[in-house]
């Protein structure tokens, strides 16, 4: 207990000091929400990827997936590497620094009211992103406090406030350099920590060939109502078109998350996109894929976990890991301590990077595209720093709320998991925004009312998938219907898919809607610069 606990303390001194060092780079709204659009490649790629896996990868996704998918959910973890972190970098990171700076945005909803000369998109965009961000950061603090109650003796609702004090402080206080910095701190314990999780876990199994010759063994690795053997080590697992719901809606559903391609906003220049390309994949690949393979071993210590009543599932998949960990611990004896401490700060630290990351986006959100437009007189620069401020705690408070909520509900709590937050969250914004923000960057044509028939579409399929599935609980005998209807992360993946068929469709149909001065904002990826030979041969050689 004393060596978690010192651990623990350490990390959060840090934290708390890179935070308040920080200050100084948050004087004026730009400093504070882009960090003066001057951010390198380490801090900003590490910024994607910590903003990307938190503790709801960690322990939601990986423990509930894993469990489902076995091995095979492991082709998550590599479709966010190489779709939602290597593809997101090539096609969205330059093309998004240029227009964003060349036409004065600071946040996604800034962009479409820029982009598409609408003051009401850029007002009913915020009030997207403000109210489905909150789900999201719910199931991180749900994410956190589940692995902490289960290692030390302190209530589920006394850490969710530890963390969203300890948070919001340095957020609050060192602004977007102060959590980029941070997040490039616990990037580093996250690598450092899947590796030794995974192979503290294969250890206890006899190693990696041993594990996964058990996994293939015995009635509780056999694929629900089939006799498929060994289902759970098979390439594809047992459901592949579940699986490809969970790859669609956790990779290419960053591009359309503001506060991922927030990220873009801020780096520097060409040299840091291309390195922050390479090092963001690079950390993809490690740590979601880490948490997705190791996640697939879970199968592994179902004598350890509490089971429902049939028999047939755990009661919570959110315990999954948690489970997985404490087996573990137990077995490595005095060495237990040190490697549960290092879990524990792993947790912390991509969850308080994801957190800030959220608190930051919703807050710069509500400050530049509702309350600065909706007020009669423009703000100064002191006057907007104190709203953002008042407004990061302000959803960092009821985040928490609603994550103590769900918990102490018993009936919630066994229905609504951390992925089940999660896939509305993402759900909503990416099937709302990804579409008409990757056309916005790539196709003049782009009206503004295929803008409004996204965010219809991505909200419409969202809130339709909640009230029958959540709320009124209606069951489809219909595969395709039960498909999508049964599961926010496969609705997900359909608002996503239907928003790139329909922007440019509607588009095409709605040409006299096309916002003015389109060409005036295209010219700026018509400005030359000189570069190196390597670079770009010139014409002739």
């Amino acid at each position: 207990m004393f060596v978690k606990l010192a651990m623990i303390v350490v990390f959060f001194a840090i934290t708390i000091l890179v935070g308040i060092l920080s200050a100084r780079s948050a004087k004026g709204v730009d400093g504070f929400v882009l960090g003066g659009r001057s951010v390198g490649p380490w801090l900003t790629a590490f910024s994607f990827g910590t903003s990307y896996f938190s503790a709801v990868i960690f322990i939601g996704y990986a423990g509930r997936f894993g469990w489902n998918f076995g091995l095979a959910s492991t082709w998550v973890g590599l479709g966010n590497a190489f779709i939602g972190s290597l593809l997101a970098w090539m096609l969205l990171g330059r093309r998004t620094r240029v227009m964003t700076q060349h036409i004065g945005s600071r946040t996604m909803p800034d962009f479409f009211g820029l982009r598409y000369k609408s003051k009401a998109l850029r007002l009913v965009a915020a009030c997207i992103v403000f109210i489905f961000l909150i789900p999201y950061t719910a199931s991180l603090f749900n994410g956190l406090a589940q692995l902490f109650s289960a290692s030390f003796d302190l209530p589920y609702w006394g850490w969710v406030l530890i963390m969203a004090v300890l948070t919001g402080i340095y957020v609050i206080v060192g602004g977007y350099m102060g959590s980029a910095v941070n997040n490039f701190i616990q990037g580093l314990i996250m690598l450092v920590g899947i590796v030794a999780v995974i192979a503290a876990v294969l250890n206890d199994n006899g190693g990696l060939m041993e594990a996964i010759a058990k996994l293939s063994e015995g009635s509780a690795t056999t694929a629900a109502g089939t006799e498929f053997k060994g289902a759970f080590t098979s390439f594809l697992g047992p459901n592949p078109l579940q699986l490809l719901g969970v790859v669609v809606l956790t990779s290419l559903g960053t591009w359309g998350l503001p506060q991922m391609v927030g990220k873009f906003y801020a780096i520097k220049d060409e040299s840091a996109i291309k390195k922050g390309t390479i090092i963001s994949t690079f950390f993809g690949l490690i740590v979601a894929g880490g948490c997705y393979f190791l996640g697939g071993f879970g199968r592994l210590y179902a004598d350890s976990i509490t089971m429902n009543g049939a028999g047939t599932a755990p009661a919570s998949f959110d315990a999954i890991i948690p489970t997985m960990l404490n087996a573990v611990e137990n077995s490595m004896g005095a060495g237990g301590a040190w490697l549960i401490g290092l879990v524990l700060i792993l947790v912390l630290a991509a969850s308080m990077s994801t957190l800030s990351s959220l608190a930051m986006t919703s807050a710069s959100t509500i400050t530049l595209d509702l309350v600065a437009p909706l007020s009669k007189k423009s703000k100064s620069e002191k006057a907007n720093m104190l709203i953002m401020r008042v407004l990061l705690a302000v959803s960092i408070i009821i985040a928490a709320a609603i994550a103590i909520l769900v918990v102490t509900n018993k009936e919630m709590a066994s229905k609504l998991y951390i992925s089940d937050l999660m896939g509305i969250s993402w759900g909503a914004l990416a099937g709302c925004f990804l579409a008409p923000f990757l056309y916005g960057l790539y196709w003049k044509k782009t009206t503004k009312a295929a803008v409004w028939a996204s965010f219809a579409t991505g909200l419409g399929i969202t809130l339709t998938q909640f009230i029958l599935n959540a709320v009124l609980k209606v069951s489809f005998e219909n595969p395709v219907l039960s498909y999508f209807c049964g599961s926010s992360i496969n609705a997900g993946m359909l608002a996503m898919l239907v928003g790139l068929i329909m922007v440019p469709v509607v588009s095409l149909l709605t040409q006299k809607t096309a916002p003015a001065g389109t060409d005036e904002v295209f010219a700026c990826y018509d400005r030359m610069v000189t570069v190196p030979v390597d670079t770009a041969l010139e014409k002739g050689e």
